[in-house]
């Protein structure tokens, strides 16, 4: 697996100026595609995806999706997915609306992002209690990386690689191999996810082999807010899941092996709430919970998942996937880190529908399996479409 360096040789580069040259256009057909370097150091490509009604960036560092623009009821284009507008932090001087200079804040970028904005994270999403599973009476160990737990795949995960990207049809295909024991995994991985834009609908295919048993859970982390990237909160939007059962965890975000009812719950989402005050009705900061849209024996096919809505601007984002569950997560832990534009990132200022397999599946039995053996494929699909009402 390929990582950029952080610091050291491409620090001596030269810096080029990427937005002189723009990216290069490849296919030019209303739907189009578009290729171009990005960033502050080489090696990360900018691909831009548009249709008539969608525009989606898409990085080769971490598979990340970087922006994704969409019409409101009165066809107004927003970006409603945050990130930043560099891959390394550091000091950049603001303005106040008098036009006096500010002292210089600290911004952020993918490099040492720990949030994982717009990133496809792996080779395990979700958390894996106290960073141990046993497969195959062999017991892995891996980085403890959120509290006494592993999340998202370890210290360098997948959002953290440089993945080869390559045109198709529609879209792009990010690739990349993920060695025997990266991160503490077992097996060399072949992993791919593959972005596709289709009038309204971004498409994310995931598909996977691994030389020897390993859990694998791959997603995409991406934050929305339908009001606009530089909105402060979620508070106005509706949201629902089509799932009758979530996960109860406990104090660290772990499963507690419980699949409850939603009903009679405030995690009942099966019709339309606001987010805002059913935020008052949950245990902690918010969501961070997997909602069960399909379970052991049930076979592969693509489900509603959830819908949200902003009602102001007439943004809809609906999700359907094959995945057996989605983590819906108010981002709880956001703490004012600068992104896009300079826009502050706050707690509750957008959300994440993380859909995947059951967190710790691994470690849980009654729970889908997670496990991907040698011969197998791994191949998971999840559609987001863009709408106004």
């Amino acid at each position: 697996m390929r990582l950029l360096p952080l610091i050291e040789q491409e620090k001596k580069k030269e810096k080029p100026d990427v937005n002189k040259s723009g990216p290069k256009s490849l296919h030019n057909r209303g739907d189009f595609i578009k290729r171009g370097q990005w960033g502050e150091v080489g090696g990360v490509d900018l691909w831009v995806l548009q249709s008539a009604q969608v525009r989606v960036e898409v990085l080769s560092l971490g598979a990340i999706l970087r922006s994704v623009c969409c019409r409101g009821r009165e066809g107004h284009m927003e970006d409603v997915v945050l990130g930043f507008d560099q891959l390394e932090g550091g000091a950049q001087r603001r303005q106040h609306v008098c036009g006096e200079a500010e002292d210089p804040c600290c911004v952020s970028g993918y490099l040492s992002d720990q949030r994982y904005l717009g990133a496809t994270v792996g080779r395990v999403a979700n958390r894996i209690a106290r960073g141990r599973f046993v497969v195959e009476g062999k017991e892995y160990r891996l980085d403890i990386n959120n509290g006494p737990n592993a999340l998202h795949g370890g210290l360098r995960g997948f959002n953290k690689a440089i993945w080869l990207a390559t045109a198709v049809e529609g879209g792009v295909q990010l690739s990349l191999t993920s060695p025997d024991g990266d991160q503490g995994y077992p097996g060399e991985v072949q992993v791919s996810v593959s972005y596709t834009l289709q009038g309204e609908t971004l498409t994310a295919e995931y598909q996977a082999r691994s030389t020897k048993t390993t859990p694998i859970n791959l997603t995409n982390h991406s934050y929305f807010n339908l009001a606009g990237q530089a909105a402060a909160d979620i508070y106005d939007h509706q949201v629902s899941i089509s799932a009758q059962s979530y996960l109860p965890v406990d104090d660290s975000s772990i499963p507690t092996g419980e699949i409850r009812r939603v009903k009679g719950t405030p995690f009942d989402l099966t019709t339309p709430v606001l987010i805002g005050p059913r935020l008052k009705e949950v245990p902690g900061p918010g969501f961070d919970h997997n909602f069960c849209l399909s379970f052991p024996g049930d076979s592969w096919t693509e489900r509603d998942a959830a819908r949200v809505c902003h009602p102001a601007s007439g943004r809809v984002l609906e999700v359907s996937t094959s995945q057996p569950g989605v983590q819906f997560y108010t981002a709880n832990f956001l703490d004012g880190l600068t992104g896009k534009g300079g826009v502050r990132y706050r707690k509750h200022s957008s959300f994440c529908l993380e859909t995947q397999n059951w967190p710790d599946a691994v470690n849980q039995a009654p729970f889908p399996s997670c496990l991907l053996c040698p011969g197998e494929d791994y191949h998971h699909v999840t559609r987001f479409t863009f709408t106004t009402v």
